[in-house]
């Protein structure tokens, strides 16, 4: 068995409670422990799909979405969802493929993401305005004592609707990073409103 069984994204040609009703046989067989979402981003969309699943007896135990300070559109009909109907969140890419990290304050090197594998982040992603961005983002970061990805995964973290951020480290070191930011988790309204700026530059 799994633990959490979801489906990766909706699929408009088939019917939610299709999909639904796939989940909730793989729980009640025994092939998963739980049931969860990934990537529905439309408000009723999750909300219909999270209420099916209480009607077959398997709730919904999370939502998994993409969520970092230079995307939120998580935020605009998900979140509030997921904060009703008392759904986990968890965040991938928090730190937007590497972007919100020291890795491209200095340009794009040869070992890099956007170098190496150009299928998730490509070099032509990143600009001149979302490098300067960037840069702002990290010299708040400093302000707060943290590196930047520390500051990206304590954004995150600080709001209701996201409970929980996935980090793709490949290093030791990247991981005690990014566990280090759980030693500041709070802002201040002024702070918050700083970064709100810099983004929308």
């Amino acid at each position: 068995y799994v633990d959490i069984f979801y489906p990766h994204r909706p699929d408009p040609e088939t019917p939610l409670e299709e999909t639904m009703g796939a989940l909730a046989d793989a729980v009640h067989s025994g092939k998963a422990l739980y049931a969860a979402l990934s990537n529905y981003y439309d408000g009723a969309l999750a909300e219909r799909a999270i209420g099916l699943l209480r009607e077959l007896g398997t709730p919904c135990v999370i939502h998994q979405h993409r969520y970092h300070l230079l995307d939120r559109a998580a935020e605009k009909t998900l979140m509030p969802v997921l904060q009703r109907t008392r759904v986990g969140g968890i965040a991938f890419c928090p730190l937007a493929q590497g972007l919100l990290t020291d890795r491209y304050l200095a340009g794009i090197s040869a070992d890099s993401r956007a170098a190496r594998d150009p299928r998730f982040l490509k070099a032509g992603d990143i600009t001149e305005g979302k490098l300067a961005k960037i840069k702002a983002l990290n010299d708040h970061a400093r302000e707060r004592g943290q590196s930047l990805a520390q500051m990206a995964l304590a954004w995150t973290l600080k709001g209701r609707g996201t409970d929980f951020a996935l980090i793709g480290a490949s290093k030791v070191s990247q991981i005690e990073d990014n566990v280090a930011a759980t030693r500041n988790l709070g802002f201040t309204e002024a702070e918050l409103a700083k970064l709100d700026a810099i983004v929308a530059g």
